[in-house]
């Protein structure tokens, strides 16, 4: 962990308890030196840390990177997919993609490329049904590119995606 996030949290810590630099600084370590460590600036030596922790009545745990923490962003990630999914039942195709983006750079890249896939494909229907072909050949194209991502890649999606362009533009030439 760098120095920054550690400060970081020990600041947070700190603040979570409503207390000053010097009533946590004591007379153990300088108040100056706690700002350093919590701007990053100075790490503190593991006697000073077993200090705040005690001082501040956390364990040395909350103030390490750990599993739990990566587990939560895990978790984090889970519950936007598990409303992105919510979204795409409830037809608001628009609200899954949104929320599938935030997913394109985690693990659950793959799921969040389907469902990005099928929202553009769904969303492209419902425009052609209203007759706006220019966006729904839009969102169509997107649903060809999104659909041969991942490991969910979808030749299906491909397939109908153009076969759905190749309609739209015949409606438009006509």
């Amino acid at each position: 962990m760098n120095s920054s996030e550690l400060g970081k949290r020990i600041k947070e810590a700190r603040l979570a308890k409503k207390l000053t630099q010097s009533e946590v600084a004591g007379t153990f370590i300088t108040r100056n030196m706690l700002s350093q460590i919590e701007s990053g600036s100075a790490n503190p030596s593991l006697k000073t840390l077993e200090y705040l922790t005690s001082v501040l009545d956390i364990p040395i745990a909350v103030l390490m990177p750990d599993k739990n923490r990566e587990e939560n962003n895990d978790c984090a990630e889970l519950r936007v997919l598990a409303d992105c999914k919510a979204c795409f039942a409830d037809k608001d195709y628009a609200g899954a993609v949104k929320m599938s983006e935030e997913l394109m750079e985690t693990l659950l890249a793959d799921e969040a490329y389907a469902i990005t896939a099928r929202s553009y494909m769904n969303m492209a229907l419902e425009l052609e049904k209203e007759g706006n072909l220019s966006l729904a050949a839009s969102y169509a194209s997107k649903a060809y590119e999104m659909s041969d991502k991942g490991i969910y890649a979808s030749k299906d999606i491909q397939t109908f995606s153009l076969l759905l362009m190749n309609r739209i533009a015949e409606k438009i030439g006509k």
